[in-house]
């Protein structure tokens, strides 16, 4: 999923820069990578900077994945907060900030 959320979000990219991207080494981002492309999510290009080197694009499959994903996170999301009240969620989102932002600083 980060794979793809890195893609559609800046676009094309070469394994090197989807392993830093999303926090693996390359040859853990090249087995993603190749997982994706079989999955039809991502397609290997030519980098037109390097004909030696492929950039890898997001396809529509991959964008549509991606979306589906996106969107079953939303409605767990969704649910889990139902019962919360107005109150209960505003308190809810200032404390998730304030953890996701000690755990970037870490």
């Amino acid at each position: 999923m980060r794979l793809l959320m890195v893609l559609a979000n800046h676009g094309p990219s070469s394994v090197t820069d989807l392993a830093s991207a999303v926090g693996v080494d390359q040859p853990r981002a090249s087995r993603l990578v190749q997982a994706a492309v079989e999955a039809g999510h991502v397609r290997r290009d030519v980098d037109p900077a390097d004909a030696r080197r492929s950039i890898l694009v997001i396809t529509d499959a991959g964008r549509a994945a991606l979306s589906s994903l996106l969107d079953h996170r939303r409605g767990a999301i969704e649910r889990a907060l139902a019962d919360f009240s107005p109150d209960e969620r505003r308190q809810f989102a200032v404390l998730l900030a304030r953890f996701a932002e000690a755990w970037r600083r870490d």
